[in-house]
């Protein structure tokens, strides 16, 4: 039987599923529950295996990794984003990248409503001072009638924008790829990106991380924001500038932030986000409900059966 390592279960999502257990019935597996220590550890565990499960976004699958593993032939990555997976050089050398899209969309557009929500009330603040014995009552934002502006129109933005104007918001989008079809399919208008940056009440972050975004929310698109707004990012990290996020936060350009993703996670003690009263966050677990975690396990093992089969399914890199 094939070789499959999975180098990065931790925090443990897939160990001891039905998912697994499908997948030992066709495959050697070998699973590792902690953290590799280093960039060289990480290389040790994928030796040998001719397809490496990508659970975690903390395993950088390099250039130097992939050359170091000529046995390797697929990376079956656990979620939409690859931004850690060197696809040039996967596709030079000769292996197949595979993604589980569209199995947390729900999930995370359902926590990117939750996200805003406390942002707007600020809830967080709100418990904090019951919990410290203060009746405090903060001034809060009504969203109904306001514009929520959203960037990218993948599964996430899609399911978003229901829930936006399923509590009476009104929504636009902007994208690299608008068109009026999929504008009227969804209902919804695709506008430029300094109108919606200028006029967005509430801008919520759910494109995919690539080359192409990274710092696509930078210190000048920070600056043409209304300073009412709420950015809200359950996408990744490294498409808003943090240091400018934060600066702009600090001195009342922007409201309020609600962030899923941290440039370093865990995020560490003493990051100044944590120090921000307007700054509401949750540990890059929006899409981890049970169903997602399901539904992600199985497509994830569906995609190894059929590329060991001769027939991938799902491949981001051609």
């Amino acid at each position: 039987m094939e070789r499959v390592v999975v180098p990065d279960d931790f925090p443990s999502i897939l160990s001891g599923t039905a998912a697994l257990k499908r997948l030992e019935q066709q495959a050697q597996v070998t699973v590792y529950t902690n953290r590799a220590s280093t960039a060289e550890e990480l290389i040790q565990r994928v030796q040998g295996a001719k397809v490496a499960v990508n659970i975690r976004a903390y395993s950088k699958f390099d250039e130097r990794l992939l050359k170091a593993c000529p046995d390797l032939k697929m990376i079956a990555v656990l979620g939409v984003g690859t931004d850690n997976v060197d696809l040039g050089a996967a596709s030079r050398l000769g292996i197949r990248v595979t993604n589980t899209p569209g199995f947390s969309a729900v999930s995370v557009a359902e926590h990117t409503l939750a996200l805003m929500l406390a942002a707007a009330r600020k809830i967080p603040e709100h418990e904090k001072e019951l919990r410290a014995g203060r009746w405090t009552r903060l001034p809060m934002t009504q969203l109904h009638g306001k514009r929520a502006g959203i960037i990218g129109f993948g599964n996430i933005g899609r399911q978003f924008a229901g829930l936006a104007r399923g509590i009476g918001m009104k929504v636009w989008v902007w994208t690299f790829h608008p068109s009026p079809r999929r504008a009227e399919e969804a209902g919804i208008e695709f506008v430029e990106f300094d109108q919606l940056l200028s006029q967005s009440d509430v801008i919520a972050v759910t494109i995919k991380a690539s080359e192409k975004t990274r710092g696509l929310i930078s210190r000048q698109a920070l600056e043409k924001v209304q300073p009412s707004c709420i950015l809200v990012n359950t996408a990744r990290a490294s498409i808003v500038d943090t240091p400018a996020l934060i600066e702009a936060l600090g001195k009342g350009k922007l409201a309020a932030a609600a962030l899923d993703v941290f440039d370093q996670e865990p995020l560490p003690a003493g990051d100044p986000l944590l120090s921000l009263p307007n700054v509401v966050i949750s540990p890059h677990n929006a899409g981890m409900t049970p169903e997602a975690i399901e539904r992600g396990n199985e497509m994830l093992v569906e995609n190894i059966l059929s590329f060991l089969q001769g027939r991938a399914i799902n491949v981001v890199n051609g």
